[in-house]
C-alpha cells in the first residue's frame, strides 16, 4: 500500500529562521514559504535529492501546529507523509485493520495540491503519518 516516502515535517517556531538555516548553513534549495490556510500553517519546502522536509510554522493560536509547539518549544519533527496510489481505498483499508483516521476522516488537499490524510500517532508507534495520493 504505501509508495515512497514523500517528506517529513518539522514544526518549527519560526519559518524564516528554520529556513534561512537550511539554506545558508545547509546549503539546501528551499522554496518560497505558502500560506496553507485549510491546514492553518505556513510552510516551505527543502529539496533534497531524494525527499523533501517541510517545515511548518502554525498561521495563528487555533493552528493544531501550535499545539505541538505548545509542547515543544523550539520545534521538532511533527509527521512523517507517505505516498499512496489511492488514499480512498489506503483509508478504507487501514480502518478496516482498526487504524484511526484524524478529522472528517475525508481527504483534505494539501500543500502539493493533492488529497491527504493524518493517522492517529497511537496506531503507528507514536508517530503523526500523513498519507498523500500519489
Amino acid at each position: 500500500m504505501l509508495g515512497r516516502l514523500n517528506h517529513i515535517a518539522i514544526a518549527v517556531p519560526d519559518i524564516k529562521v528554520a529556513a534561512k538555516t537550511y539554506r545558508d548553513v545547509l546549503g539546501a534549495h528551499v522554496t518560497e514559504p505558502t500560506d496553507i490556510p485549510e491546514h492553518g500553517v505556513k510552510v516551505v519546502f527543502v529539496e533534497l535529492p531524494n525527499t523533501k522536509i517541510e517545515l511548518l510554522e502554525p498561521l495563528d493560536r487555533e493552528s493544531p501546529i501550535q499545539g505541538f509547539l505548545d509542547k515543544n518549544i523550539s520545534g521538532g519533527m511533527h509527521h512523517i507523509c507517505y505516498e499512496v496510489e489511492n488514499i480512498i481505498e489506503a483509508r478504507d483499508r487501514l480502518k478496516a485493520e482498526g487504524a484511526r483516521v484524524l478529522g472528517s476522516g475525508e481527504p483534505k488537499i494539501g500543500a502539493h495540491g493533492k488529497p491527504v490524510l493524518f493517522l492517529h500517532p497511537k496506531d503507528f508507534a507514536g508517530t503523526l503519518i500523513e498519507l498523500e495520493q500519489a
